[in-house]
Order: C-alpha cells, then sequence, then structure tokens
C-alpha cells in the first residue's frame, strides 16, 4: 500500500468556515503565531544539530530557513 500524499497547501472546508468567521486582526494574529512557532522549531532544531554555532549563527540561518535562501 502507497503512503497517502498530504496536501498542506489545501485548507478543509470546517477550517475555512472557521477563518471567515475570524476578524481580519484576529487572522493576523494567527499568521504571525503561527510564524513565530516556526521560527522557534526551526531555531531549536539548528541549535540542537549545531552545537557549537553562536547565537548569531543560528539566527542568520534561521533567517536563510524562513526566507527561501533570500537572506
Amino acid at each position: 500500500m502507497l503512503p497517502q500524499r498530504l496536501q498542506d497547501d489545501v485548507i478543509d472546508d470546517l477550517m475555512a468556515e472557521v477563518l471567515r468567521q475570524k476578524s481580519e486582526w484576529e487572522r493576523l494574529q494567527i499568521a504571525f503565531r503561527m510564524w513565530e512557532s516556526a521560527r522557534s522549531m526551526i531555531s531549536a532544531n539548528l541549535a540542537f544539530e549545531n552545537p557549537t554555532w553562536s547565537p548569531e549563527q543560528i539566527q542568520r540561518a534561521v533567517a536563510s530557513r524562513m526566507s527561501h535562501g533570500a537572506v
């Protein structure tokens, strides 16, 4: 049996309805908190994988990953 392919970029109808009922400000807060959570997880993972890196090196690597290499 082949593994089921996940579609992370597709929102289900129930979640779409919940988000429609949120104000613009609430949706922006949700997005910002998700971004902060991703940044925190990437930072922790990089620190774990690279214990000799300085905080500045970790910050630069996080910025690079989150900007898809633009930084």
